[in-house]
């Protein structure tokens, strides 16, 4: 249900501003994208499990938050992580 160290560094230096740049908004976004597609696979086939379903509604609320801070920031690269991260809002 987490992000492996590998693919975290994959995301940072992907997303990230410079080396090692795990703050950002855009790098935690992706990485908050990352667990939600994990987690979503998991509530597919285990419907019942609430305390999953409650950690992916925060998860989708915290990375909402950080998109409506990019979109007052920088509203390009809003649209830049909604089509890279294939976000539809």
């Amino acid at each position: 249900m987490s992000v492996t160290k590998e693919r975290k560094q994959e995301l940072i230096g992907e997303y990230g501003r410079e080396q090692g740049d795990s703050g950002s908004p855009e790098v935690q976004i992706s990485i908050l994208t990352t667990r939600i597609a994990e987690l979503n696979g998991h509530q597919q086939t285990h419907k019942k499990d609430f305390a999953a379903q409650r950690g992916l509604r925060r998860m989708v609320s915290r990375r909402r938050r950080l998109l409506d801070y990019v979109k007052r920031k920088n509203p390009q690269l809003y649209l830049d992580l909604l089509r890279r991260l294939d976000i539809r809002k």
